[in-house]
């Protein structure tokens, strides 16, 4: 096990008996989600990963350490804007850590400190991707890259709404990052019902997952995988309508300079704002529904289950 990372006793005792484990992020708790929201989510996804058999492992960084596994009090420390808590991705990973600073995890810093702890699987609500304007900012989510150099299984509702996504999920081929659609043929377009971007690959159940992930190792392919599933349908937004929330969110961002890792809080939280919380609503679903199907897979990948 890596020295800088602190591992809770349950994630510590689950890895070793190699029972099933449950990666979640933690910016959803400082940046993603408005409070209290942020902590209520970050929660309830850790019960329903229990509910369905395995064991959840939240991940953050609490004051230079590396935590896998936080316990409520770092999550209420991580959610408490006094905190300043740092959006860490890969390229502030060490930084973080090496002041002793607090930060919460991204897809990509998450995925990393997952595979360091060796969890498998890893489930969040929607990865980073292509951003809209991409032409003008060059502005790609360092989760791509992440997605194709570190072999840990995301599951995920797609990319983001406030991204491009046809111009997303072309990279993701390009990267060779495999993406499997779970009872979806198509991309699913976050919390929108439908992105029209059709899907190669289509799985009906865990089992069936898990034998993909399990065939991509023995070949040693080391990218990430994606198994996408789509926002439950009663929270689910019609494609056009959430469309227009983001092109004005988009305008926003636009006139109040907003740029760099703040751009996409921003979107988020003016699309909410937009949506009269119609789209909050859809998130915390998708996310409560993805962390269920990470445990069907982590169960169906772990030997004990």
């Amino acid at each position: 096990m890596n020295d800088l990372l602190k591992l809770s006793a349950e994630v510590e005792a689950a890895l070793a008996s190699a029972a099933p484990v449950v990666a979640l992020e933690s910016t959803l708790i400082s940046h993603g989600l408005p409070a209290p929201d942020n902590v209520q989510c970050a929660l309830a996804a850790e019960a329903t990963v229990r509910a369905h058999g395995a064991v959840p492992a939240t991940i953050g960084i609490i004051s230079g350490q590396l935590t896998v596994g936080l316990s409520l009090s770092e999550i209420e420390t991580l959610a408490d804007p006094r905190t300043r808590a740092r959006k860490v991705s890969r390229r502030d990973l060490a930084a973080t850590i090496a002041l002793g600073e607090t930060g919460a995890t991204t897809v990509s810093a998450t995925m990393i400190c997952a595979a360091l702890a060796g969890i498998e699987v890893f489930a969040t609500g929607g990865i980073g991707g292509v951003h809209r304007d991409v032409a003008a900012s060059f502005d790609i989510s360092a989760d791509l890259g992440e997605l194709a150099r570190t072999p840990v299984t995301v599951v995920c509702a797609g990319a983001k709404i406030i991204l491009d996504l046809p111009k997303t999920v072309e990279l993701l081929e390009t990267l060779g990052v495999p993406v499997i659609g779970f009872e979806c043929e198509e991309f699913p377009g976050f919390f929108a019902v439908s992105s029209k971007l059709a899907l190669d690959i289509n799985v009906t159940d865990a089992q069936a997952a898990a034998g993909i992930v399990q065939t991509q190792r023995a070949l040693g392919l080391r990218t990430g995988i994606l198994l996408v599933n789509e926002a439950p349908a009663a929270n689910a937004i019609a494609a056009e309508i959430a469309d227009g929330w983001v092109q004005q969110a988009l305008v926003d961002a636009q006139q109040q300079n907003i740029g760099g890792k703040a751009v996409t809080p921003f979107l988020l939280e003016r699309v909410n704002a937009y949506s009269s919380g119609a789209s909050l609503s859809a998130n915390i679903a998708l996310i409560l529904n993805n962390a269920r199907l990470g445990a069907q897979l982590a169960c169906a990948l772990s030997p004990s289950s």
